[in-house]
């Protein structure tokens, strides 16, 4: 059993799990040097980082080219500003509802993940060396499996109108998207996937995007059809979400997430560790908004720490995760890196 599923599970990881994820956006907003050095220093971090040639250059996902409009399986176009920043649907396929089950249909799951084209006997056959050799792969639905599907292919005011409205086909469209992403589910599980990962924002930054009521009547049936394979697998459940979700997040547990992805500061430390701490694990997003971008690294150290001692117990229960985005100091990148490393063995 790995770290982080030790972790998970409450069995004493041998140290609190932390991931730092570099956003593309970021390799032409700072020094790659500076960046390589910050990697290259931090080995909790980047156990793996090996310095690339001074050519290198990150790959730019299709859904995040700058002035390269990319339209996925699922008929959604995605527009950016900023190179390695994950654009915003222009256009919804399914805007008027004349298109539904006419000119607009599911693509294969078998071809494709709902964003992109892909080949799933090579995904399949990658899956199978890793555990070969000896390790294991995560699975993942992807972000926005769900609610934000509907609202691309509908549009946000349009989705919300229809379940005000009890539109019949938001019922026969909510179907076909389960049946669709349950597939999806079943090709992870299938193959022994070590984790499953059901990543959608469902949080503004004061309350939730879509009213609980609706959540419960609308989404949550789909989530706990799409969390049951893995569920009665054993494979520990990953639930992330970005903003304040806190009007929603018995449903998710309830749903069956044993791990919240969820950020800290707009849905508050002190309710997160009420809430959670000892009780199910806290995969906790670190601030992007605040004191990262515009504290002093003391500030940042401080917070990490609190974090830590608030949430964390010996037997586990806490993992820890920062998105660097432009803009932050890059004394306050080190101070980040630093304290993350320093805090993972604050219990051991």
């Amino acid at each position: 059993m790995d770290n982080f599923t030790r972790a998970i599970r409450f069995e004493k990881p041998d140290y609190i799990p932390m991931r730092f994820a570099i956003n593309a956006a970021c390799w032409h907003h700072y020094p790659k040097e500076f960046l390589w050095d910050m990697m290259e220093s931090h080995k909790l971090l980047f156990p793996d980082f090996v310095r690339p040639a001074p050519d290198w250059e990150p790959e730019i996902p299709l859904v995040a080219r700058r002035e390269e409009p990319y339209t996925d399986p699922m008929g959604c176009t995605w527009v950016t500003t900023d190179d390695g920043i994950t654009g915003t649907v222009q256009g919804h396929p399914l805007a008027d509802w004349s298109a539904f089950n006419t000119s607009w249909h599911f693509p294969d799951p078998a071809k494709t993940d709902g964003l992109y084209w892909r080949d799933l006997a090579k995904a399949q056959s990658e899956w199978a060396a890793a555990k070969a050799a000896g390790g294991s792969f995560g699975g993942s639905l992807r972000h926005g499996h769900t609610f934000l599907q509907l609202s691309d292919l509908r549009g946000y005011e349009n989705l919300l109108f229809d379940m005000v409205d009890e539109e019949p086909l938001l019922d026969e469209l909510i179907d076909g998207l389960t049946q669709f992403n349950l597939a999806l589910v079943r090709q992870f599980v299938d193959a022994g996937c070590s984790t499953m990962a059901y990543p959608e924002d469902l949080g503004m930054q004061v309350g939730p995007m879509i009213p609980p009521d609706m959540f419960r009547k609308y989404i949550k049936p789909a989530y706990q059809t799409l969390m049951a394979p893995a569920k009665e697998a054993g494979i520990p459940i990953h639930m992330h979400s970005d903003g304040d979700i806190r009007d929603l997040v018995d449903d998710i547990v309830d749903s069956g997430a044993e791990v919240i992805n969820l950020q800290d500061l707009v849905n508050g430390i002190d309710w997160i560790a009420d809430r959670f701490k000892g009780k199910l694990c806290v995969d906790l997003d670190i601030d992007r908004q605040l004191i990262t971008p515009y504290g002093t690294p003391a500030e940042v150290d401080r917070l990490i720490y609190e974090e830590v001692s608030r949430i964390s117990t010996p037997k586990g229960g806490l993992a820890m995760i920062y998105g660097l985005y432009p803009g932050v100091p890059m004394e306050n990148v080190k101070a980040l890196m630093d304290a993350m490393e320093k805090y993972a063995f604050f219990h051991n």
